[in-house]
């Protein structure tokens, strides 16, 4: 399969060529950059430079006619939401699969964008057909599907832990607490005060308290009203959800973590289980370490989900999608296993 990647240097870019140069049925035959255009690969990103060597990255297209692009089965897209929503409906349809990695086609309602985002969405028609891209909660309409919206990091890790608590009427629909840290990379490589090192380094900050633009996302998949506040990490990678949710009337709280055990059995990417989850744990793989507890004192059932930002926070879960859209098996190319130490 014949593959383009654009933004491929920022940091999901760079991530997504380092897991398209191992798959065994993926080639990426044009890697795109904006400011990096004419630049080696290698440069933004030294550690693909055993597979990738001397290339450079092409500039970035204006369509789906540009040389290189010929015959791409697959095109992803690690792209600003804004540039995005305007560049790829040029794609859709002339390329096969189209998967986004940004927030462009993620929302339902056009007037979401204006309110979280900034923007008025060029094309909403597009938000009815674009398939939500997170395959553990609904890969039944990714295969064959022309666009895909791949979630992020944030949603991915909320909505894993709580869509079926929700879903199956376990927990109260509202009221709900998403308390979240993400490592640094998250806010992309574009340079900004409060992810330089000094800003970073030694300290734990909250930020877009009750104001974040993955919260009507978040309720969106999880379909469930509730606040989500989000802190920077002085890490790299990694993301770590603590939510908070009240158990209905009548549900023995010490049975949902087997329920979510149940819920994710067959799933190779989502591990349940006891222990306490850790971004480590998690660390340049495609999986979602996953808990529950119980407190009987104060009511509260506490679901706990880690994961790698890059990889099934942005990268990984975009080639997971990309496998299924192709046919393939959706374990390819991705690796289940963390790093430690």
């Amino acid at each position: 399969m014949r593959a383009a990647v654009l933004g491929g240097s920022g940091y999901a870019g760079a991530e997504l060529l380092r897991l398209c140069a191992t798959h065994p049925s993926i080639d990426v035959v044009f890697a795109a950059a904006g400011r990096a255009a004419g630049k080696p690969i290698a440069a933004s990103a030294p550690n693909l430079a055993p597979l990738y060597g001397d290339r450079l990255f092409d500039r970035m297209p204006e369509g789906p006619d540009e040389p290189g692009l010929e015959g791409v089965d697959v095109l992803f897209a690690a792209l600003p939401h804004q540039v995005s929503a305007e560049l790829l409906p040029r794609f859709v349809g002339a390329v096969a699969h189209v998967i986004d990695l940004s927030a462009a086609f993620r929302l339902r309602d056009p007037a979401a964008y204006p309110q979280w985002y900034g923007f008025d969405h060029p094309r909403p028609d597009l938000l009815e057909t674009a398939v939500y891209g997170l395959p553990e909660l609904g890969r039944d309409k990714l295969e064959g599907a022309a666009l895909v919206a791949s979630p992020g990091c944030y949603v991915t890790a909320a909505s894993v832990a709580l869509q079926p608590l929700v879903a199956q009427g376990l927990v109260v629909s509202g009221g709900i607490v998403v308390d979240a840290a993400s490592g640094a990379s998250g806010a992309g490589r574009e340079l900004r005060d409060g992810t330089q090192f000094c800003s970073v380094e030694e300290n734990y900050a909250p930020y877009g308290v009750a104001t974040h633009r993955h919260t009507p996302e978040m309720q969106q998949v999880i379909g469930a009203e509730l606040l989500f506040v989000p802190h920077l990490a002085p890490m790299n990678r990694g993301i770590l959800a603590t939510c908070y949710a009240r158990p209905v009337a009548g549900v023995d709280g010490d049975g949902l973590l087997d329920f979510l055990t149940k819920v994710y059995a067959d799933e190779p990417f989502v591990t349940v289980s006891r222990a306490l989850p850790a971004t480590k744990a998690t660390l340049g793989s495609n999986s979602v370490h996953l808990t529950l507890r119980t407190d009987a004192r104060t009511g509260w059932v506490v679901v706990m989900a880690a994961l790698d930002n890059l990889v099934k926070g942005a990268a990984g879960q975009a080639l997971q999608c990309a496998n299924a859209a192709l046919g393939l098996a959706e374990t390819d190319g991705l690796p289940i296993l963390g790093i430690f130490p």
